[in-house]
């Protein structure tokens, strides 16, 4: 029976490198061709049938945000990894890592909520009076 939860944990954690690698891989896919549509000149794919939905609508302000919640996704899967390892870790160690994780979630929030008042202060004309 020991074996099987050995085996069955061995999975998990190779299932949880494997969601890792793909949300790694697609944050950079991200930060290449969002920060190239918004920085350096536009695709013109308006037609293309394989134009990804966010390009539609990107600028600086929903890249950061894109970027810190698929920062927040792949904590998430690394502390499930450690969740999954914890009797054989520290627990300082595990600590350290629930405060990193709950760090990038309270900048993603603040992140989210200072776009929202930007854009609802550039949308009613009232952002050169505030600054």
């Amino acid at each position: 029976m020991h074996k099987r939860i050995a085996c069955e944990e061995e999975i998990m954690l190779a299932v949880l490198s494997l969601i890792d690698m793909v949300m790694i891989s697609n944050l950079l896919i991200m930060v290449i061709i969002g920060g190239y549509e918004t920085f350096v000149s536009r695709l013109r794919l308006d037609d293309h049938p394989d134009i990804p939905e966010w390009l539609d609508h990107v600028n600086a302000n929903t890249m950061k945000i894109k970027l810190s919640m698929a920062l927040v996704g792949i904590s998430s899967i690394h502390l499930l990894k450690t969740f999954i390892e914890a009797q054989k870790m520290d627990q300082h160690t595990i600590m350290w890592q629930v405060l990193i994780h709950i760090t990038f979630l309270l900048s993603s929030l603040a992140l989210a909520y200072t776009a929202k008042v930007t854009d609802a202060l550039h949308r009613h004309g009232l952002e050169e009076e505030a600054f």
